[in-house]
Order: C-alpha cells, then structure tokens, then sequence
C-alpha cells in the first residue's frame, strides 16, 4: 500500500505543477501576445496570424495530456485506495 501512495502522491504533485505551468504559459501570451508572437514568428518563420492558431493548439493538447497523463491516473488511484 506504501507503494501506491507514493504514485499517488507523484501524480498528484505532477498535477500541480503542469496545471501552474499551462496556467504561467497562457498568462504569459495573453499579456506578452505581441513580443512573443514576434519572436516566435522569426524563430520558426511562421506568420504571426498563424501562431495565435498554433498556440491554442498547443495549449489544447497540452491541457489534454494533463488531465490523461496526470489527473485521470491520480484520481482513479484515490478512489483505490
């Protein structure tokens, strides 16, 4: 049982800090929208029209790999234990 409330508690931390990382990262090109797509836009040589796309799509799957990789498995292991 030890074992499984490490995991838990792995999984749960692990939560913690993606949801604070996707939350940072939205914050952050919600306020730096511009700079950010500038920069952006030079590094990869993508059209800053383009990037507003393929930043919800990151933030999308992002959020998606959260809640498969990290909440689901946390809260099925709670209702285990």
């Amino acid at each position: 049982m030890e074992n499984l409330s490490t995991i838990t508690t792995f999984l749960g931390w692990c939560t913690i800090i993606n949801i604070g990382m996707l939350t940072y990262t939205s914050i952050m090109i919600i306020i730096f929208n511009a700079p950010v797509k500038k920069l952006h836009a030079k590094m990869v040589h993508i059209s800053p029209d383009k990037l507003d796309e393929l930043y919800f799509n990151f933030l999308g799957n992002y959020k998606f790999g959260i809640f498969i990789f990290n909440l689901v498995p946390y809260c099925a292991l709670k209702i285990m234990a």
